[in-house]
């Protein structure tokens, strides 16, 4: 019993040391303290304070801001469809696509926007927008894609982003486009602004000055031929469903870089001869749903016209040096459409030779005429 006694005393005794053992040193977040009492965490900590290195406590992880009823995600927000009357608060400063389409916004306030400097694209469409602070877009130091379109706005906001390239504002109620309206928006290769009630005398001197545009369309609105000083740069122009009822000489003198133009669904009779040789360059030539009743003069020595619309005209004789010119080598690009459907003219009365330069026959579209 004794030699029992001796041996329990022995391995208590050799324990001992342990306990006498500095206490554990937590160095890590992840190192949770091993002492149950605390005291040697204390001391590490106090220590570690002493040597600049205390471990601060954790702060809460941050979740991305987000504002009610939208969805956020990978830099997009998306707020389309929910009621909304004025801009959400909370956007995201990162956000580069915002979405608040189809919701009954009725204005837009100085601090809409405001932090959302990295803003790439904003869609306000089929709202109820009638009033723009001149400052709303000043944040928008990078936006490229403005889509107005279906509001209630009568005139363009003032003072849009330098950086702006696209712009969609058809569909208001915009009358007038005033001097300098886009000033200073030398990026600007888009503009779509049918829809407007906007007439020729809607459209101040200068009102296009400084825009080097490629692309612009001033469809369904009230015009009655084409509006003067359009940008020089354009290579598409469509006017179609307007008033347009005859294009003159000079009308399209400014526009030698057009590769289309749209002038389908107009009240045209007359196209005066050598209007079309200012544009050497057309691709395309929309003249769909007018009153001719000719084939326009001047289309055989347009050398890269490949695409002309004519059908639902009065057209009722078409002559055999109407498309194509009388020497090779003339034209460049053969034609690989053109229309002349629902016209009064007898397709077995055109000859063959009209269609010489045309790349395939079923490349002319004929059909029945009815009055």
């Amino acid at each position: 019993m004794f030699s029992h006694y001796c041996v329990l005393l022995l391995s208590v005794f050799s324990l001992t040391p342990l306990s006498l053992a500095l206490p554990f040193e937590q160095r890590g977040f992840w190192d949770f303290g091993i002492d149950s009492d605390g005291g040697g965490l204390m001391t590490t900590m106090m220590r570690d304070e002493e040597e600049g290195s205390a471990m601060e406590e954790p702060s809460p992880p941050e979740f991305p801001m987000c504002p009610f009823g939208c969805h956020c995600q990978l830099k997009v927000v998306q707020c389309s469809d929910l009621g909304l009357t004025e801009v959400p608060k909370n956007i995201p400063t990162d956000t580069k696509l915002l979405d608040l389409q189809s919701n009954r916004i009725t204005e837009l306030k100085e601090n809409d926007f405001k932090g959302l400097s990295n803003l790439y694209a904003l869609s306000l469409v089929n709202n109820k927008i009638s009033k723009v602070h001149p400052r709303a877009f000043v944040p928008m130091r990078h936006l490229q894609k403005l889509y107005f379109s279906k509001n209630l706005l009568t005139a363009i906001p003032k003072n849009l982003p330098a950086s702006l390239v696209e712009l969609r504002i058809h569909d208001n109620r915009i009358k007038k486009v005033a001097d300098g309206t886009f000033s200073g928006l030398g990026s600007m290769n888009c503009i779509e602004m049918g829809g407007n009630p906007l007439q020729n005398s809607g459209f101040e001197p200068g009102a296009f000055k400084g825009l080097k545009l490629n692309y612009l369309r001033i469809s369904e609105s009230k015009l009655t031929g084409i509006p003067k000083d359009l940008p020089e740069s354009l290579h598409e122009l469509h006017l179609d469903h307007n008033e347009i009822q005859a294009i003159e000489l000079e009308d399209l003198s400014r526009y030698k870089q057009l590769y289309r133009l749209g002038l389908g669904y107009n009240h045209i009779r007359m196209i005066e001869n050598g209007s079309l040789s200012y544009l050497p360059n057309l691709r395309e030539l929309h003249l769909e749903n007018n009153r001719l009743s000719r084939i326009p003069r001047g289309l055989p020595d347009m050398k890269y016209l490949q695409v002309v619309y004519l059908h639902s005209n009065n057209i009722s004789r078409i002559n055999v040096d109407d498309f194509c010119p009388r020497s090779f080598g003339v034209k460049r690009s053969f034609y690989n459409g053109i229309s002349l459907f629902s016209n009064p003219v007898q397709y077995w009365e055109v000859q063959p030779a009209t269609f010489r330069c045309v790349s395939d026959r079923l490349s002319i579209h004929f059909g029945n005429y009815k009055k």
